[in-house]
């Protein structure tokens, strides 16, 4: 092979490589070097290099690797899925495959629909859209499951297309839930989406791997949520931010399938890309039962003529989940190997941990229920619904708190099974008829008030306990609601006190736990990964048409981990007709609803303005960490852009975000030391997350910035007109050439007109 090519990459590393990766779909992908150490896939002479559960799963499903490379966590790999689902989002991904001018899916089995999102919405317009979904489904034979089915993330588990040790994504940032099964899910976006269908395939930079242990075992009345809640509230200061999680310890033994699913799931709120337990005797005796029920469904079609009856033919077999495919994952397991190497090692003492609740309005914040308890605070709404805990364990807690029960004056409690399936099961056993009786609202198997849409959203002023995966600011209803997080044991018996409690309020004169007011027990126990040191290029040559400068006026967001619930609101996000400029107008509506009429008068001054061509002129948004985190919906990108912010600087990104505005031309940089500089100078007292010194959400200090793009400096112009400069990692080739495209969508069509 020689020596890997040396490339100098922007910290959002992931913009130096689409563009590149693109040009080889078709091509061998060779190594590149990152900071002259790491190579695509790292060259391992003699023997393989320890890798963990996780960097095994994806080597399986790395393309073009030259013999003897062994992936490793930090490089960037060309993967084929297993599967790749889309939701209601398909049809934005189906507007984005033909843009491209692409005909015909590559690979039919990899795809998957699922109508969970807007099920409620029975409009014309919607329903039309569902029917396009499902007739290019047809057209293409891709897998396609109808409004009604149930959440997509659910009925990937039922049937199948999440498997242990298979590699499966979603244009949806919840795919984290697979790994509760042994598998590794990770999100993607529409355009990634659109790239699978495509060409089977797609990039990805594997994630820094974490290790989260578990000791002891759970308490009775303490569950999975309790223990992503508590997860969430604990290390919360990024730990595992953009990391894939592999779960481990004595502990992991006790918890069910479900727990594990419900962990996995809210790893993304936790801040990961990935979260995944290992395929052990309790998932392989879960899938028995899975089995079983299979067999009893068929068990009819399953005599043969051997045994007298002629002429009825065996029904097949489930095409993913069946007793060979099972035997072997059994026979072949994948494990992590002792020497394998971690970013960070957390470890959890699950017998520490008590019912915990988080909010409001943010999963950062868990309180242990007793403490929370004795603040009797009032709800108007509960909610059992969507991926996180509406299976049918889950209904059966719910149930068993409410029997006998009825739900308090004054409080609406919605249930919607995360499946069909579930919800049969749940009323095979009674539990959903408990539910009724007691006072509960039926909804239909789909994401409904979870995303924001559909019936029983909070309206002003409420208060809402739910079982659910985000409590963010405006996402269940009107940004001046309160929203908590809880198990569903904890919000049925919220429901029936109409205040948050737990369900031993309900058979008590206390309304306090008997367990002790306190924390969990958790420990670092290697501290944070130190980053490697790489350093800045004197100059980065710029590509024809990539302006050398971007200016603008400076517009201070003093917002650590601000969403993309809060950025592009919910109840815009699959309305897909709407255009650029709208985006424009409604973008951090959820935030600041000043901020877009900010930003739009500051980009009409500027107009009067000439710009020379090399010259791109905006507004210069700026905000604090882990900006862009949660939800993968791409708007969020795109209506920034659109308002006339051409650049974010933040001290660090989500990596879901980053990968947005990485398709769609949104130029993204790091620079903790201008985030430290403004929040010093003008968020309340200093400290970010309270506003500006006026309580203003959306500071405007009076400041510009210069950024020269081929050397990385930042010029800092003070209302005073003094100036102070920063170095930031300039904006590789790869970029460059990507913006000038207006984005990824632009590159590939460019790419196959120039093909053909």
């Amino acid at each position: 092979m020689g020596a890997c090519r040396q490339v100098v990459f922007f910290a959002t590393t992931p913009y130096l490589f689409t563009v590149r990766m693109l040009q080889r779909l078709h091509k061998p992908v060779w190594s590149f070097a990152l900071s002259g150490r790491r190579c695509l896939a790292t060259v391992v002479p003699g023997r393989r290099l320890p890798q963990t559960l996780i960097e095994k799963v994806v080597q399986r499903y790395a393309l073009d690797l030259p013999p003897g490379k062994t992936v490793k966590a930090g490089d960037y790999v060309m993967i084929r899925p297993e599967h790749c689902m889309t939701h209601d989002n398909t049809a934005a991904v189906m507007n984005k495959f033909k843009s491209i001018g692409a005909t015909q899916v590559k690979q039919s089995r990899q795809l998957v629909f699922t109508i969970d999102h807007d099920v409620q919405n029975k409009s014309d317009k919607n329903l039309a859209k569902y029917a396009s979904i499902e007739a290019f489904a047809r057209q293409h034979s891709v897998d396609f499951y109808p409004s009604g089915r149930g959440i997509g993330h659910q009925v990937l588990i039922e049937e199948g297309y999440a498997f242990p040790y298979c590699l499966t994504v979603a244009s949806d940032s919840h795919s984290n839930m697979y790994g509760g099964v042994g598998c590794v899910g990770t999100p993607i976006v529409r355009t990634d989406a659109a790239s699978i269908w495509a060409t089977g395939k797609t990039w990805w930079q594997i994630p820094r791997m974490v290790k989260v242990e578990f000791k002891g075992r759970l308490a009775p009345g303490v569950t999975g949520k309790d223990v992503i809640v508590a997860l969430c509230g604990s290390f919360n200061r990024d730990e595992v931010l953009n990391a894939a999680i592999e779960f481990s310890g004595e502990g992991i033994s006790s918890l069910s399938v479900d727990d594990r699913l419900t962990i996995s799931n809210m790893t993304t709120e936790w801040g990961a890309l990935a979260g995944v337990f290992p395929a052990d005797n309790v998932l392989f005796q879960w899938y028995d039962k899975v089995l079983s029920k299979l067999d009893l469904s068929t068990v009819i079609s399953r005599r043969t003529p051997a045994s007298g009856v002629q002429g009825i033919p065996s029904l097949p077999e489930h095409p993913r989940i069946n007793k060979s495919r099972l035997n072997h994952v059994r026979s072949s397991p994948v494990v992590s190997d002792p020497d394998a190497t971690y970013a960070s090692h957390l470890v959890f003492d699950l017998s520490s941990l008590v019912p915990h609740v988080s909010g409001p309005n943010s999963v950062k914040i868990s309180t242990p229920l007793p403490t929370l308890e004795s603040s009797r605070i009032a709800i108007q709404k509960a909610y059992l619904v969507s991926c996180t805990n509406s299976r049918a364990s889950d209904l059966a807690a719910a149930a068993a708190v409410l029997k006998g029960h009825r739900i308090a004056p004054g409080v609406q409690f919605y249930i919607a099974a995360a499946s069909s399936v579930v919800q049969t099961e749940s009323e095979r056993t009674g539990d959903w008829y408990t539910l009724i009786a007691a006072g509960a609202k039926t909804l239909p198997p789909g994401c409904g008030p979870c995303i924001g849409l559909g019936t029983g959203l909070l309206e002003e002023g409420e208060t809402g306990i739910s079982a659910t995966n985000r409590n963010y600011k405006g996402r269940m209803g009107h940004p001046k609601a309160q929203a908590y997080l809880a198990s569903p044991a904890v919000v049925a018996a919220s429901a029936v006190k109409g205040y948050i409690c737990s369900p031993e309020a309900l058979h008590t004169d206390s309304d306090r736990l008997s367990a002790a007011d306190k924390g969990p027990i958790f420990s670092v126990v290697d501290g944070a990964m130190a980053t490697p040191s790489v350093s800045i290029p004197s100059e980065e040559p710029l590509a024809p048409g990539f302006p050398s400068v971007f200016t603008g006026r400076i517009l201070f967001a003093p917002q650590d981990n601000l969403n993309t619930d809060a950025i592009y609101p919910g109840k815009y996000t699959y309305q897909d007709d709407i255009t650029l400029e709208r985006q424009g107008q409604i973008v951090m509506e959820n935030y600041d609803p000043s901020f877009a009429p900010l930003v739009a008068n500051i980009v009409k001054a500027q107009e009067l303005t000439p710009a020379s061509s090399n010259i791109q002129n905006g507004v210069v948004l700026v905000s604090g960490y882990n900006f862009g985190t949660g939800s993968s919906r791409e708007q969020a990108a795109t209506a920034i852009k659109a308002s006339g912010i051409p650049l974010v600087i933040a001290g660090s990104f989500g990596d879901i975000f980053k990968r947005n505005a990485i398709n769609n031309g949104l130029v993204c940089m790091e620079s903790p030391e201008i985030v430290a500089d403004l929040s010093r100078a003008y968020a309340l007292d200093g400290t970010r997350g309270q506003g500006g010194q006026k309580g203003e959400l959306t500071v405007d200090p009076g400041c510009s910035v210069e950024v020269q793009m081929a050397l990385g400096n930042v010029i800092l112009t003070l209302p005073d007109g003094t100036t102070k400069n920063y170095q930031v990692r300039p904006v590789g080739p790869s970029v460059q050439e990507l913006w000038t495209c207006g984005g990824l969508e632009g590159y590939i069509l460019k790419s196959i007109q120039a093909r053909d």
